[in-house]
């Protein structure tokens, strides 16, 4: 990946956040998969009595347990990345602690006992991984964690033993994908370890150009190796998609004005959309903004249309259950509203 590397470019525009996420379990009881519903809420009952420590936390932070809300609100939760679709299929025994930022999240019995994750604006991962090992440590006061000394935290998914640790940045790259550049990239992070995935992670699908890249291995690796190592790659393909853009606009100026401003236009009259289709628009829309051809529309509303345009979240604001050619009219009304109302 060397010949990526073209200077020292602003990531700003390009990573939307980063996070670092933990796994752990209890010692000397069963892997979540081989608990029952009674025994993984006991499981439950321990991680929240170590975790609610003081009155501090209590104050700053709730249980959410998924057995007691409906189908649509746990939906939105992984909508917000506050967790994963395995604690979602785990609904009838899982819960998480979640704080009143929404920025740090504690399930409980995902795919082990405890996945703690932090989530930071930017590409800020060394402030997500103190936060993130603060709180494991506050937990590891009260709690006995599966821990082997040659082996490291042992964890239900080989590819976590070691630190336990999974650290990714989301990264929105349009002009890689529209390039057919993806694959490239896919090719070079898994000579180094890494890996790339959807929007919401592991088993989902590619939407709205947006990739989340993480480590694949922990064992024989330090936090700080991977953190840096992570960074590094990185730094590299946010100068490659930076070089790419700029390639695009010398060569192809019009076809990218074009697409960027067809997006805005469909964007701001259309009756009917799809989940698929608005955010591939909202992905040009970021681009024209990015780029600066588009100067009235802030990135900030760019990631509100990006969760609130999201068919739970849009049942949830509705307050209804909507059939799908309404949730279609109603994400089209919410899109138009908000970007017509800038001058």
């Amino acid at each position: 990946m060397e010949n990526w590397i073209k200077g020292n470019l602003s990531n700003k525009d390009i990573v939307l956040s980063s996070r670092i996420r933990l796994a752990r379990n209890i010692k000397d009881i069963k892997f979540p998969h081989n608990l029952d519903e009674d025994k993984s809420k006991e499981v439950i009952d321990i991680v929240e009595n170590a975790f609610y420590y003081s009155s501090d936390i209590k104050h700053n932070y709730k249980s959410i347990r998924l057995w007691e809300n409906d189908s649509i609100t746990n939906r939105t939760y992984l909508e917000k990345h506050l967790i994963s679709n395995k604690l979602l299929i785990n609904n009838k025994k899982s819960a998480f602690i979640l704080n009143n930022e929404e920025t740090i999240s504690l399930m409980i019995n995902e795919e082990d006992h405890i996945r703690l994750q932090c989530i930071t604006a930017g590409l800020n991962l060394g402030e997500a991984y103190n936060i993130a090992n603060k709180l494991d440590d506050l937990l590891e006061e009260n709690l006995k964690y599966a821990f082997d000394e040659k082996l490291g935290y042992i964890t239900a998914c080989p590819t976590n033993i070691g630190t336990g640790m999974r650290a990714s940045v989301m990264l929105h790259l349009p002009t890689l994908t529209i390039n057919n550049q993806i694959g490239e990239v896919l090719n070079v992070l898994s000579q180094v370890g890494m890996t790339m995935r959807g929007l919401y992670g592991e088993g989902s699908k590619t939407i709205g150009r947006i990739y989340q890249i993480s480590n694949q291995l922990s064992l024989g690796l330090s936090e700080e190796e991977i953190i840096n190592n992570l960074k590094a790659v990185v730094n590299q393909i946010i100068n490659q998609e930076k070089l790419t853009r700029d390639k695009l606009m010398e060569s192809h100026k019009y076809e990218i004005e074009d697409r960027v401003y067809r997006a805005l236009g469909i964007l701001k009259s259309a009756v009917l959309i799809d989940s698929f289709e608005v955010l591939t628009l909202l992905s040009d829309v970021r681009l024209g903004v990015e780029m600066g051809m588009i100067n009235n529309v802030d990135k900030s509303i760019m990631n509100t249309l990006l969760l609130d345009t999201q068919t739970a979240t849009l049942q949830k604001t509705y307050k209804d259950k909507l059939t799908e050619k309404e949730i279609q009219f109603n994400r089209a009304k919410l899109v138009r509203e908000k970007l017509n109302s800038i001058n």
